[in-house]
């Protein structure tokens, strides 16, 4: 699939600023190496980094030996991937309909899956079976149930007051659902945990409108531009207490880390 034959995207409008993504919300891959550990690459095994953002992860997986080809849907995000890592392989293809021509050993991906609407779920998941050889396996890492539920709450509760909907873009799952989930689609789940992550965000008194700027756009997708600034800074009031501490602000991050493997014809596979 090249770029030019990605399938129209419904309603999502995410514009991501890559230059933001790899400066102060670098922590979104450097978390990245815990799920990199968990995935273990092995030399001549051939993975897909779906959700690949700037590239970051990618490399580190080719670095261990792997063959690895990076998956985005955002153009300014591949753009920087390749510039960086010109000798490694980026394909623009959303995760519902990947219809890649090989298939792999491994899909891993990082705080990606989550900006799948539930609506869609099903449909990225049996793409991503159908990526898999037998045998097979999903390490995943992305926002759980209570994943910045403050955060979100504040803003729920800042548009209500000014008489403004509110459309939260994310899916942020349990254990038990996600679980169930990736079993109907034809996984055998070996591994999974929720946990607490507090995250401090860069760029000190700016840091949450700037965390609300790259990810939180959809949002305020309601609120007319020139409210937005007004809106975000009464939001910062609503989080200061709870969420601000010594000039440092930090988002109430939940993650949920999967391994759910393609069962084998003979179901002898080894994986975790």
């Amino acid at each position: 699939m090249t770029d030019a034959e990605i399938p129209d995207i419904d309603t999502d409008t995410t514009e991501w600023d890559s230059d933001s993504y790899d400066g102060s919300h670098s922590f979104v891959y450097e978390y990245g190496a815990d799920v990199l550990d968990l995935l273990d690459p092995e030399a001549g095994e051939r993975i897909l980094d779906l959700g690949c953002g700037t590239g970051h992860l990618t490399q580190q997986i080719a670095e261990r030996g792997a063959d690895v080809v990076g998956v985005d849907r955002s153009a300014a995000m591949l753009e920087r991937a390749r510039a960086t890592y010109p000798e490694r392989e980026f394909v623009r293809a959303d995760a519902r309909t990947l219809a890649l021509v090989d298939s792999f050993d491994a899909v891993f991906s990082n705080a990606a899956l989550h900006w799948i609407r539930d609506r869609d779920q099903d449909a990225a998941l049996e793409s991503i079976a159908d990526a898999l050889e037998p045998g097979g396996r999903l390490v995943a890492e992305l926002g759980g149930t209570g994943n910045v539920d403050a955060i979100v709450a504040a803003v729920r509760a800042e548009l209500a007051a000014r008489g403004y909907a509110v459309d939260v873009p994310w899916y942020f799952p349990s254990v038990g659902e996600y679980a169930s989930r990736l079993e109907s689609c034809g996984f055998e789940v070996r591994y999974a945990r929720l946990f607490d992550r507090p995250t401090e965000l860069e760029d000190g008194e700016n840091g949450l409108a700037a965390w609300l700027e790259l990810f939180g756009e959809e949002l305020f997708a309601s609120v007319p531009e020139d409210e937005r600034e007004a809106v975000v800074e009464a939001v910062e009031d609503r989080l200061r207490e709870k969420l601000f501490d010594d000039g440092t602000w930090t988002a109430d991050y939940r993650r949920l880390r999967v391994v759910a493997v393609i069962p084998s014809v003979n179901g002898s596979d080894e994986t975790v």
